[in-house]
């Protein structure tokens, strides 16, 4: 094909593009990260509660944590504002601004104090006549307006909600907000809380336009500080994964919310399971707890740097679950680049660790591969595997055991992830 032909084609292709796309070259893969909401919530109190108040200082803490604790490093880079950050009400101009006494350097001080330690900021607004905690919100008429105010403030991030909306202002608001920031001109990540407003699924949720307009998405319910809402949400994800695996990828991901680890409602074990699951699912990690007191254990898993590669895969492939024992253990499966692959074997037992024994043939393993076998949380490489073998892993109640497969041996005939239906195997990938 000539240089000419292929350059006109390229152009008719661009042309052809949804005129709202949000292909910004962003979140490619998912936002790793601090937010304020579960751990510290709507405090206002800063006479009675100055440490724990959502305030410029707690944020300023919490980016000298991430800056100096070895978060950064390992790609935690966001410091998201959540709601109750802004005043009562807007300025005479129209503008938001935040509340003068809890944020007396300006949001624009933050984001410079948060750059400077090579992080980045991120802010919330809400879609609707207020934010869910009753500050102004961001009506049809604000958008241009807020989005513009934010890239002057150097924001990073935009997480917007949707309280005290309607579907219609919902459906115009939301691509209408991608414009805003793309026409800023700054590259602004953004979080849209829309299918969780609808539902989460079709039809009321057209993930292919959500795709193009967001960069990632809260599809369900906020999550709480305890096990149930961590089994809750992803007993969602996963019931529903065959509509809501394949929306996600590079610069689009499926948001189950924030990590709830070092917190005060989830065991060592069930918060190596969220950890996992979370790393399965590709979902942005944003860690909601406080970093300046953080326990040591809760740390060691938020910091496995094999988890986050694999969390953090180029291909961006959201796992599955492929397995669903009548003993209550389950098996999910992340293909990754290089033809590797991430399995989780997950417990739902409250009894006594448990043995269990499979292959890697049953989990629809090609025939004749070799895989090198390593423990993430334990870090060592336990050994190769032949598809044919049968192995036994031993799962805590509500525990996980994850490992990390390489291939060593590959098949001769190469084979592909294809759309499968909800009964087939999900077959890792040969790329």
């Amino acid at each position: 094909m000539g240089t000419m032909v292929l350059g006109e084609l390229v152009l008719a292709l661009v042309l052809a593009l949804p005129s709202v796309a949000l292909e910004n070259g962003l979140a490619r893969t998912p936002p790793m990260g601090w937010m304020s909401w579960e751990r510290f919530r709507c405090n206002v109190d800063c006479q009675e509660d100055p440490r724990n108040c959502i305030s410029e200082q707690l944020f300023f803490e919490m980016a000298d944590r991430l800056a100096e604790d070895g978060w950064r490093e390992l790609g935690y880079e966001y410091i998201n504002i959540d709601d109750c950050w802004s005043a009562k009400q807007r300025d005479a101009a129209g503008r938001l601004v935040p509340d003068p006494k809890r944020f007396p350097s300006g949001i624009k001080a933050l984001a410079d104090y948060v750059h400077a330690r090579g992080l980045k900021l991120g802010i919330y607004g809400d879609l609707g006549i207020f934010t869910c905690g009753g500050y102004p919100g961001t009506m049809l008429e604000h958008v241009k307006q807020d989005a513009q105010t934010f890239a002057e403030w150097g924001v990073d991030m935009l997480k917007l909600d949707g309280c005290y909306s309607s579907a219609e202002e919902q459906a115009k608001g939301y691509p209408e907000m991608a414009r805003a920031l793309n026409a800023t001109g700054r590259p602004i990540v953004y979080s849209c809380s829309w299918p969780a407003y609808q539902g989460g699924l079709p039809p009321k949720v057209n993930y292919t336009i959500l795709a193009e307009i967001c960069n990632l998405w809260r599809n369900y319910d906020d999550i709480q500080d305890s096990w149930e809402s961590v089994l809750s949400i992803m007993d969602w994800f996963f019931a529903n994964q065959d509509v809501l695996q394949p929306a996600a990828g590079p610069g689009h991901w499926n948001d189950p919310d924030m990590l709830i680890i070092g917190n005060f409602g989830l065991s060592y074990e069930q918060s190596r399971s969220q950890m996992a699951l979370w790393t399965v699912m590709a979902a942005p990690l944003l860690m909601s707890t406080d970093l300046r007191t953080i326990s040591p254990s809760a740390k060691e898993i938020l910091q496995n740097r094999l988890m986050i590669q694999i969390n953090q895969d180029p291909l961006g492939i959201q796992g599955r679950r492929i397995v669903k024992e009548k003993s209550h253990i389950e098996v999910f499966l992340r293909p990754l680049s290089q033809a590797a692959s991430a399995l989780v074997f997950f417990s739902r037992r409250t009894d006594m660790p448990f043995h269990y024994t499979t292959s890697l043939a049953k989990l629809h393993f090609p025939e004749d591969a070799v895989y090198e076998v390593q423990d993430v949380y334990a870090g060592k490489i336990i050994g190769t595997l032949k598809t044919a073998d049968d192995f036994s892993v031993v799962i805590n109640p509500s525990g996980v055991v994850m490992w990390y497969l390489r291939p060593m041996v590959l098949p001769v005939q190469p084979w592909y992830v294809r759309q499968q239906g909800p009964d087939e195997g999900f077959r890792p990938t040969l790329l």
